[in-house]
């Protein structure tokens, strides 16, 4: 998990300074009769991309050192070492449908500017 969070890192870093750019660049464009302003729709999602880029890193940071060492985090692992269960995967749960499902309604509130929707997304 160490190389993950490595990567994660370096996606991140690349991810801000690629989102400053972009809020840069935008900041100088003028093509309508509005004038100059930053372009909030693509600014936004890279700045949330940035930020998943860095919750990854920091959560694969934390979960390496509280595991064992893994093989691909080992430089004299073979393939062998990566054989076997993985872990646990419970198949009868309902709870990653219904999160899902009230993230979705939150979005859909936020999106269409409905308190109702984003209250019921909270509730569930």
């Amino acid at each position: 998990m160490k190389q993950t969070a490595k990567i994660m890192y370096a996606l991140a870093t690349f991810m801000l300074i690629m989102t400053v750019l972009y809020f840069v660049a935008t900041s100088q464009l003028s093509d309508s009769s509005t004038g100059k302003g930053i372009e909030w729709a693509g600014g936004t999602g890279m700045v949330l991309a940035t930020l998943l880029a860095l919750f990854l890193g920091v959560y694969f940071h934390l979960t390496s050192s509280k595991t064992d060492i893994e093989p691909k985090d080992w430089e004299e692992a073979e393939i062998e070492d990566g054989a076997g269960v993985l872990g646990f995967f419970s198949a009868s749960s309902g709870w990653p449908f219904l999160m899902a499902f009230a993230i979705m309604l939150m979005g859909y509130g936020i999106s269409f500017f409905h308190i109702w929707l984003i209250l019921l997304g909270a509730v569930m």
